[in-house]
């Protein structure tokens, strides 16, 4: 394999999307553990790798994307490659159970219609930023419990389920701008249209931090009410840290635009993403 297709897999990545696995893992109270670590493993070294190197493939960055500073040119190995790891998480998950298989092809589907010429998701604002909330949140919320508890998808409507589940989109709708703050002129010269352009700079932090705080109270709430342990005071203190980088580069970059930097949102995702990580793990094995 070349270097640059396992660069473009970006599978050090799959850690900023390991939160909604967590939160899954974290509400579950009939752990199936055989099917808890080859779901781990079918979503974050091959379903996701494989929908960024697909989209690496069609977007053909030249500048800074999510997990890659200098992104090498791609070659149709990394087509292929993405094709095979998708192919592989279809064959394991399909041993988990057929509706785990059927949930991650929809995935699949709807990650690979984001950067396809023939539907690109990615060029509309609206219909962009909802896919990739909805699926990269609820949706996974929803197929890593079934396969997690080994249930059908019918017994996850329960407001137990179904509200963390909508917790979790509603984080990423407002977490999703902020990836896309510093990728402006990449976007425009492609013909790409993302919400955070539509914001602006200034509105895409300012949108995220609305959305930030309606799920931040929406998680305390559900914590606090279906806890045994104070968890809802625990998430709010786990995402003190978050809130101090957030607003400190706000405030830098409203002095200065070009604050709003690749080094900045990684930073951001890497700080949210592990306080999210060690507080859901915490609830997990709580």
């Amino acid at each position: 394999m070349k270097k640059s297709t396992l660069l473009h897999l970006r599978i050090p990545f799959s850690f900023f999307l390991l939160p909604v696995y967590l939160l899954a893992l974290a509400v579950s109270k009939d752990i199936d553990i055989q099917n808890a670590i080859l779901t781990f493993l079918v979503l974050h070294f091959l379903i996701y790798p494989a929908s960024n190197g697909y989209n690496s493939y069609f977007d053909k960055d030249e500048k800074s994307i999510g997990g890659l500073k200098r992104p090498p040119q791609v070659s149709k190995e990394l087509y292929w490659v993405s094709l095979l790891l998708d192919t592989l998480g279809l064959i394991i998950g399909w041993a988990i159970s057929l509706e785990f298989m059927l949930m991650i092809f929809i995935y699949g589907l709807i990650s690979k219609a984001y950067s396809h010429p023939s539907i690109r998701l990615k060029k509309y604002p609206i219909l962009g930023w909802l896919a990739a909330g909805i699926f990269q949140g609820y949706f996974t919320f929803l197929l890593s419990y079934i396969a997690i508890n080994d249930v059908s998808f019918v017994s996850t409507f329960q407001w137990n389920i179904q509200f963390p589940g909508i917790l979790s989109t509603l984080l990423l709708l407002g977490s999703y701008p902020m990836t896309q703050i510093y990728q402006h002129e990449e976007d425009a010269k492609r013909g790409d249209i993302t919400i955070s352009q539509k914001l602006g700079i200034l509105g895409t932090f300012h949108f995220t931090s609305i959305s930030f705080l309606i799920s931040s109270v929406g998680f305390f709430y559900f914590f606090q009410t279906e806890f045994p342990i104070p968890a809802g005071l625990i998430f709010l203190g786990a995402m003190i840290p978050i809130l101090i980088y957030f607003s400190t580069w706000y405030l830098r970059t409203r002095k200065d635009r070009n604050a709003a930097n690749f080094e900045s949102t990684m930073r951001l995702n890497l700080i949210s993403s592990l306080m999210l990580n060690v507080v859901f793990a915490y609830l997990a094995i709580s």
